[in-house]
């Protein structure tokens, strides 16, 4: 048995709470880490309590000085935490009144541990999703600029990892930079609903006190209270979207990681990883690893594990608050280190990605890339569609067959199988051709790709601008 039982709620019990259980039933010691959020709540609530005349303008002063005295002592690495008293909330309260005397324990007048902590966690929440928002935007930016950059460099495209047109490389790293621009517009949104003010709500019924929770909002920065006591102090959903939000960010981290990962390789050689993105064998010395982005794979099943945990935590749960909440600060917790290490491994290393040029233009000629420019060119000459993939069908067969793409067949052999073909069609068959012909919004032409690219970035700077 324990020697205390933890007097914030002890007085009605007649034993004190067993070694283990207390110890089994603490956060302290991952929920210090809302200690400074905790003590931002705590300042504006007693700031708050003094405007409506709950606290005198001296208790308030004694309050913020005291917290203002622990959150220096919390960064100096010199406040003794403690198990028995729970949780940050109490720990911070018992060193409040250790400092200030009874005043201290007037603090928690119109409040309960439920919507402290619930406005902890929401604090906590806006400040990450801020974080992440601007290492996201670094990412993006990266993309953009080396996009341009590649604006010209043709590579194979693929479908079913199978050649199929050429494309540019830059036209390739958009589509990455357009899953990520998806992302953003969730996270931010997300922290709309992750910025409304549970403080006010009690335990789960509100106060009979006073109590300006418009003020309290106003103090912190939230956009309003929220409307409903019972749902202020139980919902979790804006942990779970951030959550989801991550998810889907690490999937496609995953995919992007994917292609780094066979394009790095021998058999692909289509980019070049600096070696401080690299790692080595220890027995094989010929070895150039693609650590970082195989990692980042990896962590996606991670933080998709954190999602099911965190959807399942919250399934059962009856209104309004229940301990199983105190689950949700771990996942939530990891998750964000988590992304915030992908989101930074990545965009340190994409600006410095090195396009092969050669070895892609090579690979983007072989698998006969441009064999739909080749119907589409008999189509511009009267042939229906259908006949002339079945006439392309038949080159091809033929190409195979002489080991020759269709840019290096002659116009006999090519005639062989249409007559209409003429001297005009290797126009479209050279992939600078190709690429230059899809000249269109979406399309993969390098003009397009500069448009696209200048387009991105406007409104990488509008959702910045309106998102903060």
């Amino acid at each position: 048995m324990s020697h205390s039982t933890n007097q914030s709620w002890g007085g009605r019990f007649s034993e004190p709470t067993d070694a283990f259980v207390a110890r089994f039933t603490a956060s302290v010691d991952f929920d210090q880490r809302m200690a400074r959020h905790d003590i931002q709540g705590s300042i504006a609530h007693a700031t708050m309590l003094a405007q409506v005349g709950v606290l005198s303008d001296e208790e308030r002063d004694a309050i913020i000085n005291g917290l203002t005295e622990i959150e220096q002592e919390i960064a100096a690495g010199e406040f003794e935490w403690s198990v028995e008293l729970e949780d940050v909330h109490m720990n911070i309260e018992a060193r409040l009144t250790a400092k200030i005397g009874i005043t201290g324990k007037k603090l928690h007048t119109g409040r309960s541990r439920n919507d402290q902590v619930a406005t902890d966690i929401r604090l906590y929440m806006r400040e990450a999703i801020d974080l992440v928002a601007e290492e996201l935007a670094r990412l993006r930016s990266g993309l953009i600029e080396l996009a341009e950059r590649e604006a010209d460099t043709i590579m194979p495209g693929f479908t079913h990892l199978q050649t199929a047109q050429p494309v540019t490389f830059g036209h390739h790293l958009l589509a990455w930079h357009e899953m990520l621009a998806r992302d953003h517009e969730r996270l931010l949104d997300c922290r709309k609903r992750a910025n409304v003010l549970p403080l006010g709500a009690a335990a789960l019924a509100g106060t009979t006190y006073p109590i300006d929770r418009h003020l309290t909002a106003q103090l912190l920065g939230f956009d309003r209270p929220a409307e409903n006591s019972l749902d202020a102090v139980s919902d979790r959903d804006f942990s779970i979207e951030f959550t989801a939000f991550a998810s889907l960010l690490l999937m496609h981290l995953s995919r992007m990681s994917e292609e780094l990962v066979l394009w790095t390789s021998t058999q692909f050689n289509f980019i070049n990883l600096p070696d401080r993105f690299c790692t080595g064998s220890s027995i094989m010395p010929q070895k150039k690893n693609p650590d970082v982005p195989e990692l980042v794979r990896g962590k996606s099943g991670r933080v998709y594990g954190h999602l099911i945990g965190l959807l399942t935590l919250m399934k059962s749960q009856p209104l309004a608050y229940n301990k199983d909440n105190q689950e949700d600060k771990e996942p939530l917790f990891d998750t964000f280190d988590t992304v915030m290490g992908c989101l930074r491994a990545f965009a340190d290393m994409v600006p410095a990605i090195e396009s092969k040029t050669e070895s892609m233009r090579e690979a983007a000629r072989g698998g006969f890339s441009t064999a739909t420019d080749l119907a589409d060119y008999l189509v511009r000459k009267g042939v229906a569609f259908r006949d002339a993939h079945e006439i392309v069908g038949q080159s091809v067969a033929f190409g195979i067959e002489q080991h020759k793409d269709l840019s290096d067949m002659t116009l006999a052999e090519l005639q062989q199988f249409s007559d209409i073909i003429d001297e005009d069609v290797f126009e479209v068959l050279t992939l600078e051709g190709s690429v230059a012909a899809r000249n269109h919004i979406g399309g993969t032409a390098p003009d397009q790709v500069r448009a696209a690219a200048q387009r991105a970035r406007d409104a990488l700077k509008a959702l910045q601008a309106g998102g903060q």
